[in-house]
């Protein structure tokens, strides 16, 4: 026994070593490991960083994995606010152009030609100073005539936002057109209904999952902590009630919890996903800690810092709440799992998260609604797979956890 325990550590040593020794368990860490990094990386390693990864065209729209198609990049005819380097990385940046899928195109005088994507024959025509810049809309008497835009000379002259006059030569404009708007662009997951990158949209997704399963855990956690400490410690007429408490919350269908707490704050998106999912969960939490405290208040160490004269505050949070940390972390991951499975269902639904914030659920709702359409099996399938594996890593974590605190793991 001396050879393989050391006094010197924790019993949480020997519990890590255990779970080091756990493979399933270990690989539910990486995957945790890497939905976490993803959730704070953000728009660093998203493909489409505009806000809520919402840059697409109807024009691509349900194309599968591994689709490539040319794009020519229209810039936009307003001001786009360009956001600080920290506040890109959690809300994007709004894109200074609008993409326009196209098969070939060709310059007439002083205009590109569009043949666009898929099987509409009309060309598209855009002024070629319109594609590179925004122009002054409205009656401006810096050039002559009543165009904003001077093509009669070389270098061509323009009328910017700022009613400022603006100079480039031809050759500029043909070569920013054709070596930097005009691109090549690889959806490697495919595009969902509306044309959008589904890969920037499953990636964005993790931070909503994530986020509500942190959110939703912390409130379960803080409520039914609380609430089950003073139901199995004091017991009496306070246990009565909150055993009460305990009944008629379960008792309360969560899609019905969901849809009260929208019509009381009279909104429906991801703070009242937080609260709905939260309070569902927090009756285990405490029917869990409520047994612990019942059994844990009539041991010794609990008598014998009554006698001292401790105060029931400290006994509660310092003597007793203590030896429940491993059952609590364990109940944390299963919880985390289950809060990430109810949001998707909520949301499915229309209970949750709002359109056009890319969660799990509306992506596999917007799927549901192209059944029997062609090429429509990735928007079900690649969302469900990204809900199924980030649940089964919190699982196998769970297990692994309550594998490794067991005492009688250590004996063996």
């Amino acid at each position: 026994m001396t050879d393989k325990f050391n006094l010197h550590h924790t019993p949480y040593y020997y519990a890590f070593l255990n779970l080091k020794s756990n493979g399933l368990a270990m690989f539910g860490v990486v995957i945790i490991f890497i939905a976490v990094m993803i959730t704070l990386l953000g728009y660093l390693i998203i493909p489409d960083n505009t806000p809520q990864t919402n840059q697409g065209s109807p024009q691509i729209k349900k194309q599968l994995p591994f689709f490539t198609v040319d794009l020519l990049n229209v810039h936009k005819n307003h001001e786009v606010e360009k956001v600080g380097f920290f506040k890109s990385i959690y809300y994007g940046q709004e894109s200074e152009y609008r993409i326009v899928p196209l098969q070939e195109y060709r310059i007439e005088g002083n205009e590109i030609v569009i043949s666009p994507f898929g099987d509409s024959m009309q060309e598209s025509r855009y002024s070629l100073i319109d594609v590179i810049a925004p122009v002054y809309i409205g009656d401006s008497d810096k050039l002559p005539g009543e165009s904003n835009v001077d093509y009669s000379t070389d270098p061509i002259k323009y009328v910017d936002l700022n009613n400022e006059v603006h100079e480039i030569s031809r050759a500029e404009v043909l070569d920013k057109i054709e070596n930097e708007l005009i691109e090549s662009r690889t959806y490697w997951l495919g595009t969902d209904a509306s044309g959008r990158d589904m890969l920037s949209r499953l990636l964005y997704g993790t931070r909503i999952s994530l986020g509500i399963g942190f959110l939703a855990v912390l409130i379960s956690l803080t409520l039914g902590v609380f609430l089950g400490a003073v139901a199995g410690y004091f017991g009496g007429k306070v246990d009565s009630f909150i055993v009460w408490l305990f009944s008629v919350i379960w008792s309360i269908p969560g899609i019905m919890l969901v849809i009260a707490i929208s019509m009381g704050l009279q909104n429906k998106g991801v703070m009242v996903a937080f609260l709905a999912v939260g309070l569902t969960m927090w009756v285990e939490v405490a029917r869990v800690v409520r047994g612990q405290f019942k059994v844990l208040k009539e041991k010794q160490f609990v008598e014998a810092a009554k006698a001292f004269g401790y105060k029931n505050r400290r006994i509660i949070f310092k003597h007793i709440l203590p030896n429940l940390v491993g059952s609590l972390v364990v109940l944390a991951t299963s919880n985390f799992a289950a809060a990430i499975i109810l949001e998707a269902g909520l949301s499915f639904l229309g209970l949750s998260v709002q359109p056009p914030t890319p969660s799990w659920g509306i992506m596999i709702s917007e799927g549901f609604d192209s059944i029997g359409t062609p090429n429509s099996w990735h928007m079900i399938v690649l969302p469900g797979i990204a809900i199924s594996l980030l649940v089964l890593a919190f699982n196998l974590l769970g297990n692994g956890l309550r594998d490794a605190l067991d005492p009688k793991a250590l004996l063996k």
